[in-house]
Parts: structure tokens; C-alpha cells; sequence
């Protein structure tokens, strides 16, 4: 391949490293050329490290001239901008030149000219704007590619690729004692030397380090603090420090660049940041086997995950910092399990073998992409369904649908509808369109091929008949707009109202070209709605392949809730329905009873925390004020981690479908409490007979349907049978997709 890099050229840091690392291993296979628009170190440390490096000086009409004539003559196959004014200069030549132009977003856009408010309104305003012309674009975390998804940019042209660490440099150059001693630190037996290395400036956040850490050694005395780095606020933490710690504990390095000798020097690296896109500290400290205690910033800082391999405390929150630095100094094996299992993931995730095989892999995608949108007229999928609504089921649907998708085309454009589109972006990493903007909605469908209505109970109107309504106008609308559509892994009915009936008959067959159903309960009521002559396959739900997080981090999150690794488990999954306030009780008590009966520790799931967490929250009371502790867990944004710990639990009773579902998923034994048919539906499709209706649910049905279940065995043999079954959607999907073509 041959690349263009551009970048400004007086770049420090992260971004620095970065281009340097990755192009010094990029030129030894590639064909790379580094052009830098200003004279300075970063151009002369690239020429050293072999990098072919130009230096372009001059008016931007006159550089833009200038690539334009070398990209013809060398005949490079991409542009790859860097950083603000690369940016500008390569929206500009995409038109010139015809090619696919890549930009490495190496921190937030909208802070970096945040101390410089003159800069940020003309700089920062053009390279906002330069950023959007761009086709591709690659965050160096995940963290921050989630800001762009936030903020509207493409997940299907959005890439992550970690700042490379070279895991093969030697010993560090002195030793660790040496290091104290110069710093003006006497090495002592039992020390526990924290640390950080960083700009001192209101975003690194040194002040609550410093404040955290005068708690820390007025419990802990043999802690230490070391500090690297200057900036505008080193004056103001040295008084701090001098004011609130003992004398000698706390030490300021200074601007370093012999970063091994001092990551090796110590024991914890701590990082207070406000704002990060990579912390480039933290697989640094990694490497030097550091334990690492890091500011909880959007998603979780990479590599950093809490309680499995360091920990995480919310940012400014002196106190959290404290008591993790105080629990670290007093229990040094924990940091050497934290520091061992950090650097095991490191060594996996961030080195430079791997940014290396990770950028050539993302060249060839975007070559090969921009063929692909070159030869089609229309391409891509739009999935519709109940998303974006804060039920981890429903969105748990969604990933397993984009990720069944792209694991059978890793090209394939993948959009979904959704109530929050931008929060609906950024954790399942598909484009998304806000499901009530016809007009976005409209447009979106005229690019894709296929329409892909389902992933739930959407042709029902139990919960209204607007929502039946809005989902039988999306599938003509599609229709219309050019697109194969096919009902996918759904559910149907009830459908109750004689008008909606019609409706539905009309629209579904009018507008429909295949259909994939979840269960058999589905295909009797699409029948009599009189739906006839489409081709229809009875499947199994989309939640059969929502995979378990791995068992380290749910026993993780265990502990956080107070659940032992040796405690048996019972989940109780309810949610608020007509008749269910005076159920709570009933649940309340049955939760008691597998206590006391059983052994078991009964966990409260809210499946959907905003709809769920009162009625959780008040069976919980009512287990507490029978003396049974009751943890209520809310199931967040990682819908593995809630498979993962349906997966740990001994026996699950629930009302909400998907954590039936995903029980069956996972072998765990379970029983349900039905107060829709597609409970009872499910129930009989799986041939799971300890099933109750709602009304029928009192505290003595459900001791009786625990009896059953903790005495009942687990097994997974009809899983891996549904599984497949599930699987099956995507090959009807395709070959509709394919027809197309």
C-alpha cells in the first residue's frame, strides 16, 4: 500500500508517539511518506527513525497544489491526516485527487484549543468542520470513538486502534532506588510509591491526586507520591502539597523523558484526568507492571477494568481515590495481581505488533469499502425495532444482530431506528437515526438494500395500538423506498382490535418479502390475521445469541454487590404490570423463602432499569423487612455482563421475557411468571412447563415453582439447538440481501 501521512508538525506527547511508533513500523512493509507543515523535532526524531519525512512550507492553496501533483506522480492509494491543519489540507485534496481520506482523532476537538479561545474559534471551528469531510476516521480509544459516535459521525466509518507500547526495550536505565534518591525520596523497606506522569493542568486534575493522597499517607505512612510533568498549575500543587502532606513525600520530577526508570520506580500509577481520548500513562504503566488506579472517564479508561485488573473512581471524587489508594498500600498482593493482570491484557491489546497489524488491517478495509460504495447504488441494512428505550433486552438484541451481521460481512453498513440515537451509536456502534424523523428516516432508507423489521414483539398492540401502527407505516415506507424487507426473529401478537387486524393482514402482506418467526405461538396468530403466500420460517429469538461476559468480570461486579463466589444464586426478574403491586409481596416472600429453604441468595434484576427499578426496589424492602438482604441490580449498557451473571445463577424466576431467554441461553434453570402471551408463548416453545400467570402468582405458586426449579436440572443441549435455530435469521437475511443484487 502506499499512504500519505500529514500532520502540523509541532505535535508533543500521545500524538507524537503515536505517528512516530506507527510509521517507523509501517515504512519497513509500506510504501509511507510523512509530509509535516512545519520545521521542528517531531520532523527531525521521524527522519532519524527512518521515516521518508517532508517538510511543506507555504500558504495552504500552495501546498494543497503541491500533494495534489505528488499523490499523481507516486500514485498513493489513501491519505492519512493527523491533527488539525492536516485535516483542512486533506478535506481539500479529496476532491482534487479522488481518494479515500482517513483522519486519526488523537484527543477530543472540541477541548484542545479549550485554554486558547481565540484559536478554538478560528483553528478549531475549520478543523471541526475539515473533521466531517473526511470518509474515515480512527479514534485512538474506545472512549473517544464514542464521542464521535455521539456526536453524529458514522460507526460504520469509525475504527479504534490502540497508541502502540514496545514491550521488547530493555531495562529501564536506573534503578529504582536511584530514582527516589534523586528525587529526594530515601528508598525504604514497605515503601508504596503512587505516581503519575502528566500535564499539570486543570484536565489531569493533580490537585485531587494531591488531596487523596494526604489521606492516604496520614493512614498509610510508608506511601509515597511522584509526580512528572510540568505545566501552568506545578506551582500552585507544589504549595498545595507542601501544605497538606509531611515533608518528603511528595516529589515533582519535572518534565522527563526517560519514562521506563520512572514507571519501574513505581508501585501505582494513579490518573485523576478530567478528559482523555488514550491515556498514553496508562499501557506505559502497564508495561512497568504498575497496579493503576485511573478516573472513571465515559466508558471504561482501556485497558483499566474495575476491580478485575486496577480500579476506577468517578472524576474529582478525592475521597473514591483515597480509599482505593489506602486499600492498595495496605494490600500489596492485590497490587500485584493488579499489575500482573494489566500488563497480561497490555502485552495482548496495546503493543506495537498490534497497532501495526491493527492500521494495515483498517487500510485495507477502507480500500476495499470505498470500491465497494464506488459499485453500488444502495447497500447497507436498516434495522427497525423498540431501541434506544433503556431495556438492556432489547438493545442486547441489537448487538447480537449488528455483530451476527458484520461477522458475515465486515463491509456490510449497518443502521438501526431508536429513541436516543446518539447514546444507541455510541454503545452498539451502529449508525443510527432517531425512529420519529421520517424525513432522516426516509433518506436513509433510499441508500440501504434491506430492511429488517423485528428483533421483538413489534406487530401487537397490547401496549397500544400507535405502536402497531408506527411499525406497520415503517415497513411500507421501506417498501416504497426500494428496499427488500423481511420481519426478523419476531414476535406477533396479540393483536387485538378488529381494525388493527385488517391493518396488519393489509400492510404485512402487501409490504413484506420474507419472514423469520421466534416461536410457533407467533406463527399461529400471523395466520389467523390471514397473512398468506410469504415465505415464513418458524426460528428462534435474536437474545439466544447474546453472548456472557467473562466470568472474571462478573465475579467481579459480584463483589461490589456482596455476593460470594461460593453463594448460590436466585435472580427474580419482575416488572411493573396491571395486578403486580400486589405481587410484591409475593415475590418479597419467595425470595425469603429461597433464603431460608434453599441457601440461595436471591438477586433482584431490573431489566430495564427505568421501567423496572421500583418495583425491584420495593420487593427488596419487603425481603428486608423479613431479614433477607435482597441486592437490586440494575442491568446497565453491558447486557453481557447480565447474561454472565444469569449464566452464574443457580435458578432464575422471572417475568421479563429476555431474562427467560437468556437463562435458556446459558443452561441456567428457570421459571416464569406470565403476564403477556409471549411469556406463556416462549414458555410452551421450550417445552418449560414451571410456568404461572400473573394473576395466579401468589406467594404459595411461587415457593411451588421454586420447589421445582432448584430441584430440576440445568442443561444446555435445547441452547445450543435454539442457537442454531437463531443463527438461521442471518442466512434468510442474506439471501434475501443477496436477491437484491
Amino acid at each position: 500500500m502506499k499512504v500519505l501521512h500529514m500532520i502540523s508538525g509541532g505535535e508533543l506527547g500521545g500524538a507524537k508517539i503515536h505517528v512516530h511508533t506507527l510509521l517507523s513500523g509501517l515504512c519497513k512493509t509500506e510504501e509511507v511518506l510523512l509530509v509535516c507543515f512545519i520545521e521542528g523535532s517531531f520532523a527531525e526524531e521521524a527522519k532519524a527513525l527512518g521515516i521518508p519525512t517532508l517538510v511543506l512550507h507555504g500558504a495552504v492553496p500552495r501546498v494543497v497544489r503541491t500533494l495534489a501533483r505528488l499523490i499523481r506522480e507516486r500514485g498513493f492509494e489513501l491519505l492519512h491526516c493527523h491533527g488539525s491543519r492536516a485535516n483542512l489540507i486533506g478535506s481539500l485534496l479529496k476532491r482534487r485527487v479522488g481518494l479515500p481520506v482517513v483522519s486519526t482523532v488523537h484527543s477530543d476537538y472540541r477541548r484542545d484549543y479549550k485554554t486558547r479561545p481565540l484559536a478554538g474559534l478560528t483553528y478549531g471551528s475549520i478543523n471541526k468542520l475539515a473533521l466531517r469531510q473526511m470518509d474515515f476516521w480512527i479514534g485512538v480509544s474506545p472512549a473517544l470513538v464514542d464521542r464521535l459516535h455521539e456526536r453524529g459521525f458514522d460507526p460504520n466509518r469509525t475504527f479504534v486502534i490502540p497508541n502502540g507500547i514496545d514491550f521488547t526495550l530493555g531495562a529501564p536505565a536506573r534503578e529504582r532506588a536511584d530514582v527516589l534518591r534523586s528525587l529526594g525520596i530515601e528508598p525504604q523497606p514497605n515503601l508504596t510509591v503512587f505516581g503519575c506522569a502528566a500535564r499539570i493542568d486543570t484536565d489531569k486534575d493533580v490537585r485531587t491526586l494531591i488531596r487523596a493522597f494526604a489521606r492516604t499517607v496520614a493512614v498509610c505512612p510508608g506511601a509515597r507520591l511522584l509526580i512528572a510533568g510540568d505545566g501552568s498549575q506545578r506551582k500552585r500543587m507544589e504549595a498545595l502539597a507542601a501544605e497538606l502532606c509531611p515533608a518528603g513525600t511528595v516529589a515533582f520530577a519535572g518534565w522527563i523523558t526517560d519514562t521506563k526508570s520512572f514507571f519501574t520506580s513505581l508501585d501505582v500509577n494513579v490518573l485523576a484526568s478530567l478528559s482523555e481520548s488514550f491515556p498514553y500513562a496508562l499501557p506505559e504503566g502497564a508495561v512497568c507492571r504498575c497496579a493503576t488506579v485511573a478516573a472513571r472517564l465515559g466508558n471504561l479508561p482501556n485497558p483499566v477494568e474495575h476491580e478485575v485488573n486496577g480500579l476506577l473512581f468517578p472524576p474529582r471524587d478525592q475521597e473514591a481515590l483515597a480509599d482505593y489508594m489506602i486499600r492498595l498500600a495496605q494490600n500489596p498482593a492485590l497490587i500485584r495481581l493488579y499489575a500482573d493482570r494489566l500488563y497480561e491484557k497490555a502485552m495482548r491489546d496495546d503493543s506495537v505488533e498490534a497497532t501495526l497489524a491493527r492500521q494495515k488491517e483498517i487500510y485495507q478495509t477502507v480500500l476495499r469499502r470505498t470500491e465497494r460504495s464506488a459499485s453500488r447504488k444502495r447497500d447497507g441494512v436498516l434495522i427497525c425495532g423498540a431501541y434506544g428505550k433503556g431495556n438492556s433486552g432489547d438493545d442486547a438484541i441489537l448487538t447480537a444482530i449488528a455483530a451476527a451481521l458484520r461477522a458475515r460481512d465486515p463491509d456490510l453498513p449497518v443502521y438501526a431506528t431508536s429513541r436516543a440515537p446518539a447514546q444507541t451509536a455510541r454503545d452498539i456502534a451502529v449508525g443510527s437515526v432517531y425512529a420519529f424523523c421520517p424525513w432522516r428516516l426516509h433518506r436513509l432508507m433510499r441508500r440501504t438494500a434491506l430492511y429488517l423489521s423485528g428483533g421483538g414483539s413489534l406487530i401487537q398492540d397490547a401496549t397500544s395500538s400507535r405502536s402497531l401502527w408506527y411499525y406497520l407505516h415503517s415497513l411500507r415506507a421501506a417498501k416504497r423506498r426500494g428496499n427488500r424487507v423481511m420481519m426478523f426473529g419476531c414476535g406477533i401478537g396479540p393483536v387485538r382490535r378488529p381494525v388493527n387486524r385488517a391493518l396488519a393482514a393489509r400492510e404485512i402482506q402487501r409490504s413484506v418479502d420474507r419472514i423469520s418467526l421466534r416461536d410457533h405461538t407467533s406463527l399461529l396468530e400471523l395466520e389467523s390475521l390471514g397473512v398468506t403466500g410469504i415465505p415464513t420460517r418458524v426460528t428462534a429469538d435474536l437474545a439466544f445469541l447474546v453472548p456472557p461476559a467473562d466470568p472474571v468480570a462478573v465475579e467481579a461486579l459480584c463483589a461490589v454487590h456482596g455476593i460470594a463466589p461460593t453463594d448460590r444464586l436466585l435472580i427474580l426478574a419482575p416488572r411493573p404490570w396491571e395486578g403486580m403491586s400486589h405481587r410484591a409481596e409475593a415475590f418479597a416472600e419467595a425470595a425469603c423463602y429461597a433464603a431460608q429453604r434453599w441457601a440461595c441468595k436471591p438477586v433482584l434484576l431490573a431489566m430495564e432499569p427505568g421501567t423496572d427499578r421500583g418495583i425491584c426496589r420495593k420487593t427488596a424492602a419487603l425481603a428486608a423487612e423479613r431479614g433477607v438482604s435482597c441486592p437490586v441490580w440494575e442491568a446497565d449498557r453491558n447486557v453481557g455482563v447480565v447474561v454472565g451473571l444469569i449464566r452464574r445463577a443457580d435458578a432464575v424466576l422471572a417475568m421479563r421475557l429476555h431474562a427467560l431467554i437468556f437463562a435458556a441461553s446459558q443452561g441456567t434453570r428457570y421459571a416464569g411468571v406470565a403476564y403477556d402471551p409471549k411469556v406463556s408463548g416462549f414458555m410452551d416453545y421450550m417445552g418449560q412447563s414451571l410456568c404461572c400467570g400473573l394473576p395466579n402468582a401468589d406467594a404459595n405458586r411461587l415457593k411451588a415453582l421454586l420447589d421445582g426449579l432448584l430441584t430440576a436440572e440445568g442443561g444446555d443441549a435445547a441452547a445450543q439447538r435454539l442457537r442454531a435455530l437463531a443463527n438461521e435469521n442471518f442466512e434468510l437475511a442474506f439471501a434475501l440481501l443477496e436477491d437484491k443484487h
